[in-house]
């Protein structure tokens, strides 16, 4: 439980953070007079704060709440999966794939990745198909949504759900204006405080460091002896490096090819900008990615889980051992209220970035092309896009509240289950799109479909007959059991399938034009 001190220097945090946020919304709405301008902005950024954008864009409350959570249930087997091997995989694919992506995106004037898409393959029905799979999202607006939930309910001693209720409405109601103008400014200053944060969060465990690292480490053997272990048999997500390793890694690569993350690029005016803008995105990206090291530290600080006799939640974890750690004198107290705020900052960053881009997907992507061209020039599409906002707003309250009154371990397994679906749908199509010429339509659409059925086969239709005993999948079935199972396994299958799938269209494609 929070302490009056701490309930206090929160409220007083909130109204200051949200001044500041309002301010820089309005001079970011001043400057936004089309849906172009919302999109992309009409602002020439510093190429390093569009970095610092993306970074804080591709952290998330996922990297700093949610993961460090699932890191203090199951220990060192979560750290090389959310802390090396996904990170590796992500930094080096965000580095291969954003000039080019960049470079083609300016030349067509693309507002969002499925008129990219669309515009690459020419094929509107195709770019339309994509515009709807971006409604999978939803599911990580949900989770951000609710990892904010947590650390402004556990600060404030308040109800979850009035809690959510007031972090939709405030959110999604001053996003329905800025856009992409102000989100720069406001994820500048967000990255700034994530930054001092992660530091702070990182060197947070220094006391149970008084032993060195085998002291550290002999502490949470004595807890669990499987949370120093590279595997955790005892876990849903982290049994084998086939979950650890190879699907991370594959995942890690795709996860780029998110709208609010390979997008950024189209924020930069000039190519000679990229190299600034990868350097501080990837460093920063980095640092960011460390955070997930608390979840040790919250483990021993709640050896059984639980805080003042009641048994943490998963994603409660995190936000509960801020309010521990950080609960002593009054200077204490003040660094908490900052690492709150970069908490707060992790969430607020990245759902503002996804409530511009799939609220630009729908508008422009699949209510725009409904219309004939007299229609779609006499349309205020600003309007539109506001209507659409409010309209994620109040889905995704709702999905959310089910999410913190029945989660199934986390509300991550419930998000990456949606989010991976998603880009492992487009990472072919993209993948293609960048650095072969002349692809035919029916290549993306091939391997998008195998990726979207693949996934969710994997996920709900194996384990279905698995569990039935109607098929056996060998030694696959331990993957395949269970309440909770790793969407990791479902994406990387899905991406492995879809890229076969592609590869054989292509070889048939110049075997058809040679002959």
């Amino acid at each position: 439980m929070a302490t009056t001190q701490q309930i206090l220097g929160t409220w007083i945090l909130i109204a200051f953070y949200g001044s500041v946020i309002l301010y820089f919304v309005i001079r970011g709405a001043l400057r936004t007079k089309s849906a172009e301008d919302y999109a992309l902005g009409s602002v020439n950024f510093n190429p390093a704060f569009v970095g610092l954008s993306l970074a804080t864009a591709m952290t998330s409350a996922a990297t700093f709440i949610i993961n460090p959570g699932l890191i203090a249930q199951f220990g060192v087997s979560g750290v090389l999966s959310f802390g090396i091997f996904f990170p590796i995989a992500s930094v080096a694919s965000l580095f291969v794939l954003t000039k080019s992506f960049r470079k083609y995106g300016e030349s067509v004037k693309a507002l969002s990745l499925a008129s990219w898409l669309g515009k690459r393959y020419n094929s509107k029905l195709y770019g339309y198909f994509v515009g709807i799979l971006s409604i999978l999202l939803i599911t990580f607006i949900v989770l951000i949504l609710v990892a904010l939930t947590k650390v402004f309910a556990n600060a404030l001693n308040t109800n979850e759900i009035a809690t959510l209720a007031v972090i939709v409405l405030f959110i999604f109601g001053y996003m329905m204006f800025g856009g992409a103008n102000s989100m720069i400014y406001t994820n500048t200053i967000q990255g700034f405080i994530m930054i001092i944060v992660a530091v702070i969060l990182i060197f947070s465990g220094y006391k149970f460091f008084n032993d060195g690292f085998s002291g550290f480490f002999s502490s949470l053997e004595s807890i669990d002896p499987d949370l120093i272990k590279s595997t955790n048999p005892n876990s849903p997500l982290f049994r084998s490096f086939f979950e650890i390793a190879f699907a991370q890694i594959i995942v890690g690569i795709a996860v780029v090819c998110q709208p609010h993350i390979i997008t950024k690029s189209l924020l930069l005016k000039s190519n000679s900008d990229v190299n600034k803008f990868l350097t501080s995105a990837i460093l920063i990206q980095m640092l960011f990615f460390s955070v997930i090291v608390v979840g040790l530290y919250a483990r021993l600080t709640f050896p059984d889980l639980t805080a003042n006799g009641v048994a943490l939640k998963t994603d409660s974890i995190i936000p509960a051992y801020v309010v521990s750690a950080f609960s002593g004198g009054t200077l204490s107290v003040v660094v908490g209220l900052l690492v709150i705020m970069g908490l707060i900052s992790a969430g607020i960053s990245t759902l503002e970035g996804l409530i511009q881009s799939l609220s630009t997907t729908i508008t422009q992507d699949l209510v725009k092309p409904l219309m004939n061209k007299q229609k779609a020039e006499k349309t205020n599409f600003m309007l539109i896009n506001k209507l659409v906002i409010v309209l994620l707003g109040v889905v995704s309250f709702f999905v959310a509240l089910d999410q913190l009154i029945n989660p199934k371990l986390s509300v991550a397994i419930f998000a990456q289950n949606g989010v991976y679906a998603y880009f492992s749908a487009i990472f072919i199509p993209i993948l293609f799109g960048i650095f072969i010429k002349n692809v035919p339509t029916i290549i993306p659409v091939a391997a998008s479909t195998t990726a979207i059925f693949t996934h969710f086969a994997v996920y709900y239709l194996f384990p279905f007959l698995v569990n039935n005993q109607i098929m056996s999948f060998a030694s696959f079935d331990l993957f395949l059991q269970g309440e909770v199972r790793n969407p990791a396994i479902a994406s990387a299958l899905a991406i492995v399938f879809s890229t076969i799938v592609a590869l054989m269209f292509l070889f048939f494609v110049k075997k058809r034009k040679k002959e």
